[in-house]
């Protein structure tokens, strides 16, 4: 299979020439969105969901050499700003080889509204965006969206989970009833299945479960180790074991700090990743660490998704995820195009039973490790409850209710 046979123009065919071949969820998607239907995908991480629907709807764009102000006909909506960035680097290479010049413009909050504002004077066909920056852009009559024909939403489940479902309405309200629509992400829970449902005109699914072959390639480990020993170990492990590149996950922008300043301390170059830091550093930070000027990159769940750094060799979650969901996209980072990747878990006595959800929810059963010098003196507490899976927390009247249950006895 090759991206001419699936109906690309021949420009969007040398467009892809970087790649041998279309992927499962290429092969599937892009005939679909060729034809003006409307799609519901689902894929693993790192499968080329982006280029799915990049390639197809550039071709679909509707473009009059003659008019004087350039109509938005082409809206994807994301969850983060390192996914617009990625998103609008590949809608740029790929609009290259167009006869056509296509602008692409992307608008994220976190940065100057001023730049993008200035970007969208003469329109654009293309608009990327976080949906709060595009509702203010709108509001400043910056960006019109009544020409709209396609629009995209990337990584739905993660813009649900980050608070924009009035910010969708609100973007949705505003475009024409009429357009294509493509709903895409690697899970879909019941709130983007409602989303859906009231987005999507008779919509081909698509589902692409990879052979095991096509898999990524990811060794799991489990580490067990006392809660106030994970950063001498993580250091140990970074050194001992010669790990060129490490994207460390922690829970909180209080932990990637001082993870990361403890690993300078110990002479291991680090940086924080969180979403405190400004747009410009967050970039930098992301610039230095893919071009291997920093050796760890420490993280909340914020780089969890939408971040494609190659060749990354290793994943380590420092704290484990609180959903289980999202220990699949966390170590989804490494594991890319077909390279080998290690992720790494380090489990505290406090973790144990949430990991072990982790594993039922995943089918895995890993070997407990131990590290010489790191073994763990601590025990789990007698009662570790559900483990703190999202959505499987004790409530606040099942903890009221136990604590009566105690002093009854």
């Amino acid at each position: 299979m090759s991206f001419a046979s699936l109906g690309l123009s021949t420009p969007l065919v040398d467009a892809a020439r970087l790649f041998p071949a279309p992927t499962p969820v290429q092969t599937a998607v892009i005939p679909v969105l060729l034809r003006g239907a409307d799609v519901l995908a689902t894929a693993q991480t790192g499968s080329g969901k982006t280029l799915a629907y990049v390639l197809p709807l550039l071709q679909r764009l509707r473009l009059s050499p003659g008019e004087r102000r350039r109509r938005t006909q082409l809206l994807v909506l994301v969850p983060t700003r390192e996914l617009a960035a990625q998103v609008t680097e590949t809608m740029l290479r790929s609009a290259l080889c167009l006869p056509q010049r296509i602008k692409v413009v992307s608008a994220i909050g976190g940065v100057s509204i001023n730049p993008q504002m200035m970007a969208l004077r003469g329109g654009a066909e293309v608009v990327v965006a976080t949906p709060g920056r595009l509702l203010d852009l709108v509001e400043k009559n910056a960006l019109q969206l009544r020409d709209v024909t396609a629009l995209v939403l990337d990584e739905a489940d993660r813009l649900l989970d980050l608070g924009f479902a009035q910010e969708l309405a609100r973007v949705l309200a505003l475009l024409p009833p009429r357009r294509q629509s493509v709903l895409l992400s690697a899970t879909f829970p019941p709130a983007v299945e409602a989303l859906a449902n009231t987005l999507l005109h008779e919509p081909v699914r698509i589902a692409i479960t990879e052979a095991p072959a096509e898999l990524p390639v990811i060794q799991q480990r489990a580490i067990e180790v006392d809660a106030a020993q994970r950063t001498q170990l993580l250091r140990h492990l970074i050194q001992s074991e010669k790990w060129s590149r490490v994207l460390v996950f922690v829970a909180r922008q209080y932990t990637a700090e001082l993870v990361a300043e403890k690993l300078r301390r110990g002479g291991i170059s680090a940086l924080a990743f969180h979403g405190e830091l400004s747009q410009g550093a967050r970039t930098q930070a992301l610039a230095d660490f893919k071009g291997q000027q920093v050796r760890v990159l420490v993280a909340t769940d914020l780089a969890g998704r939408g971040l494609d750094i190659v060749q990354l060799p290793v994943v380590v979650n420092y704290d484990l995820p609180r959903s289980a969901v999202d220990y699949t996209h966390r170590i989804g980072r490494t594991g890319r195009a077909g390279e080998p990747g290690l992720a790494v878990s380090l489990i505290t006595a406090e973790s144990h039973v949430h990991f072990c959800l982790i594993e039922k929810r995943h089918h895995l059963h890993l070997t407990r490790e131990h590290i010489a010098g790191f073994e763990p003196q601590d025990t789990p507490p007698p009662s570790p409850g559900t483990g703190g899976i999202k959505g499987h927390r004790k409530s606040k009247k099942d903890k009221l209710r136990e604590a009566a249950a105690r002093k009854a006895r």
